[in-house]
């Protein structure tokens, strides 16, 4: 049994010295080692240049701009679109009020001949003529009055007013001069004399006052 275990160990103490086998370990540790190393090939290509951008990618890329471009131009077109179309129907719009505040305006200028023959009628009737002794006489006087009155009432309705200027400074937008004389006592440029009286609709003038202005002496 001892002999046994003599030969035993002697044999494994000379396959541990071999040196085929002290040969072949480092062999064994490099490429293991190899092995291990990772990345080895991966860093040679991650390290290789990115090929540049070919053909198709940049006829895209020109085409995307150019129709940016186009967006651009037609939403610019859309908005100009948009505002003339709101200037236009603000446009259509005042139109159409003045229409309504203004359509009367020839209208009204027929009746003002009326008006002044009314006005004139009433103020060549002597006032000593117009009493109790005189009953035809003051019977068309008051009718006359009351009719002047009337028109005056229905003119205000539709929005004329009458102008009478006397004593106001000269606006040659509501008034026009027909003479200029000094005044005693009276401002230089304001109106002495109102030969006849003019009207506005609706803020404009529909006939201007003609008067006589004031000057300097």
């Amino acid at each position: 049994m001892a002999n046994w275990c003599v030969r035993a160990i002697r044999q494994s103490s000379s396959i541990i010295a071999s040196p085929s086998l002290v040969r072949a370990t480092p062999r064994l540790l490099c490429t293991a080692a190899q092995q291990k190393r990772p990345g080895t090939g991966t860093e040679e290509e991650n390290g290789a240049q990115k090929p540049e951008p070919g053909a198709a990618e940049k006829a895209f890329t020109e085409e995307k701009m150019q129709l940016e471009e186009q967006l651009k131009d037609v939403t610019d077109k859309y908005k100009r679109a948009l505002a003339d179309t709101e200037n236009l129907r603000q446009r259509s719009q005042k139109m159409i009020d003045d229409a309504k505040l203004y359509g009367i305006q020839g209208f009204c200028k027929d009746l003002l001949e009326v008006a002044d023959i009314l006005e004139k009628a009433t103020e060549s009737v002597p006032k000593t003529e117009v009493s109790a002794a005189n009953p035809h006489l003051k019977n068309l006087y008051d009718g006359l009055v009351m009719t002047e009155v009337q028109i005056q009432k229905v003119f205000k309705k539709h929005g004329l007013l009458k102008l009478n200027p006397d004593g106001q400074k000269f606006d040659p937008y509501e008034h026009e001069a027909v003479f200029h004389a000094p005044v005693e006592g009276k401002e230089p440029g304001t109106i002495a004399v109102v030969t006849k009286v003019g009207y506005k609709l609706h803020g404009r003038t529909l006939r201007p006052a003609l008067v006589g202005v004031v000057k300097a002496p």
